[in-house]
């Protein structure tokens, strides 16, 4: 069995040698993504796998695909929409992700961006720095978790983890989903997303990216939270429009935002030596505001989630590459 490791970082080297060496297969790493200039190295394989947030082209790269004998596309991480699902179902490959690598990893970095705002870190060392003003006074004094209302949207594996900890914390939690889930009851409440705009203290996005999503937080969602609420985004970008985000923002309708995505990060998160004039508008505007938290959707980035995106993306790969189903088929 041979399989192609499309798009890969230094970070999961080690684990995927571990893993060709355990499964006795055949295993080459290459650091560019799939797309139309790199489809055909996967000429020869049996299986790929991938890990980007880029569109992976044309519709010839699934046909390409195809002609060459793959079965599959298995997805190193959550998200999916960078694969064109149509053009992967009329090319009969099998598209799976990693929708459970570690959802603690994502939970973890949501909740810490959310203390970091509610306690105006970013604000008190904006004072310090920018102005050695070291004093404090009653416009910067904190709210403690417990006292909170902590409203999710989307309470799958992330959402339920992120849920779990807050609800440690002793927050009060509500989530709303299109699935009702019981075993979620014990750390929740399912509301309608009306009540969560209206009561939150700060909403947390854990929803994926369709069409039904995108721009699902816009000008009217904003003006529906509370001034003091903060909104935190872990899962895609273009859940929020942004420009609506940045009014919101400097017209004080919110508190403050935390984000590990962005609309258009693929452009810049996950690069080096970006050029200023290559570095987005909206970025420099968010980044500059001492009420607002970025992260280069790193959220995912322990060592617990990189081993497992790797193991169970080629899992799969060699499993679908062999006849097989998996669980973490996407189902199109």
């Amino acid at each position: 069995m041979k399989v192609l490791m499309y798009g890969t970082h230094p970070y999961e080297k080690p684990y995927a040698e571990k893993w060709a060496q355990q499964t006795q297969t055949e295993l080459k790493m290459v650091d560019e993504p799939l797309n139309d200039e790199t489809v055909d190295l996967a000429k020869g394989f049996d299986a790929i796998t991938v890990l980007q947030t880029a569109s992976m082209g044309s519709t010839a790269v699934y046909e390409k695909l195809a002609s060459f004998g793959i079965k599959q596309i298995s997805c190193r991480m959550v998200g999916v929409d960078m694969v064109d699902l149509d053009a992967a179902k009329a090319n009969h490959l099998t598209v799976t992700n990693v929708a459970s690598y570690s959802p603690r990893a994502i939970a973890e970095m949501g909740v810490a961006q959310a203390m970091y705002l509610l306690r105006r870190i970013g604000i008190f060392d904006a004072r310090m720095n920018q102005n050695h003003d070291f004093s404090w006074n009653e416009t910067l004094i904190s709210n403690e978790i417990y006292n909170c209302t902590v409203g999710l949207i989307g309470a799958g594996h992330i959402g339920t983890a992120t849920a779990q900890i807050y609800k440690a914390l002793g927050a009060r939690v509500l989530v709303n989903d299109i699935a009702y889930d019981p075993a979620l009851e014990p750390f929740a409440e399912y509301v309608d997303r009306e009540t969560i705009f209206k009561e939150a203290d700060i909403i947390s996005l854990h929803t994926p990216l369709l069409p039904s999503t995108r721009g699902m937080i816009g000008e009217k969602e904003l003006k529906k939270m509370k001034k003091t609420a903060y909104l935190i985004n872990m899962a895609r970008g273009a859940l929020i429009d942004t420009s609506a985000l940045i009014k919101a923002l400097k017209d004080g309708e919110i508190a403050g935002a935390g984000l590990d995505t962005l609309a258009d990060e693929t452009t810049f998160f996950g690069q080096t030596n970006v050029a200023e004039k290559d570095v987005p508008a909206d970025y420099k505007e968010l980044a500059a505001m001492p009420n607002v938290v970025i992260t280069p959707h790193v959220a995912f980035f322990t060592q617990t989630a990189a081993r497992n995106m790797v193991q169970i993306a080629s899992n799969d790969a060699i499993t679908i590459a062999n006849g097989g189903r998996s669980r973490n088929e996407i189902r199109y």
